[in-house]
């Protein structure tokens, strides 16, 4: 019996960037919740994206933000994990070098940027619905959770940040725009353990969803996992089982299947 269901949003259950939900996963995650079974969002978003996207339904999910760096339910924080302060700085540092880049960095209340892009602060304001503020230094920036590299088709950009922070980090690509870097045993698959072992949930007893390599740890704690069909192909040879795109709502097909 299925008794916990996670889903990653961007890629998966929506388009990447997107701030509105079909109505019908709206409905189904309130069906899923009515029966008893825990629904988890877990993104690279931010919380406050999730809420806003998630709004109808966020007294009833649990919330797996930035990748695994904050764990929350309806406006609270249950466990935040911090990078480290040196680590942190140096990664700021090195992004602000590569002129192809743009760094992004995340507290538990907000995420902030030092370049003037009003493209990338309207889309996150606007799309992903979150928060984001303009600051002069984001070295001065306390209790880091996540720091991010954005470039338009980031493959091969990032390339000295994967291979100069990889041992101390965990760095992950999130779609064709972004690098995510936590710290080090930071995942979405370990948050969803912490959630597991919190309700005396198996991996048997889980079933998650996604699409990119951010989402491999998720897949190794649950016996169903699905990759949907437009994934990246780490995600998919991660997986256990397929969905459909998520354009043609993939998850929501499974999951109505499941009900």
């Amino acid at each position: 019996m299925i008794k916990l269901i996670a889903s990653d949003v961007d890629g998966t259950l929506v388009g990447d960037g997107e701030g509105k939900l079909d109505k019908r996963i709206v409905d189904t995650i309130r069906a899923i919740h009515d029966k008893g079974i825990h629904f988890v969002v877990a993104s690279g978003r931010q919380w406050v994206s999730i809420e806003n996207v998630f709004e109808e339904v966020k007294d009833k999910i649990f919330y797996i933000s930035d990748n695994g760096a904050y764990i929350g339910i309806n406006g609270r924080n249950l466990f935040l994990n911090k990078m480290d302060d040196d680590i942190a700085k140096d990664l700021i540092l090195d992004i602000r070098k590569n002129k192809e880049l743009v760094a992004i960095v995340a507290d538990e209340l907000s995420y902030y940027i030092e370049e003037k892009n009003e493209f990338l602060m309207d889309w996150i304001r606007g799309g992903y619905r979150g928060r984001i503020e303009f600051v002069d230094d984001l070295t001065k920036v306390q209790n880091i959770i996540k720091i991010s590299a954005y470039s338009n088709n980031i493959y091969g950009k990032a390339d000295d940040i994967i291979a100069k922070y990889s041992d101390k980090l965990l760095v992950n690509y999130a779609a064709e725009m972004w690098l995510d870097c936590t710290a080090k045993g930071v995942s979405k698959g370990n948050a969803l353990r912490k959630l597991q072992e919190a309700f005396e949930i198996t991996e048997n007893e889980t079933m998650v969803f996604g699409d990119q390599a951010n989402d491999v740890e998720m897949f190794k704690a649950a016996y169903y996992s699905f990759a949907v069909k437009n994934a990246a192909p780490i995600a998919k040879e991660a997986a256990r089982f397929m969905a459909d795109s998520n354009k043609n709502l993939g998850v929501l097909k499974i999951l109505e299947y499941l009900l």
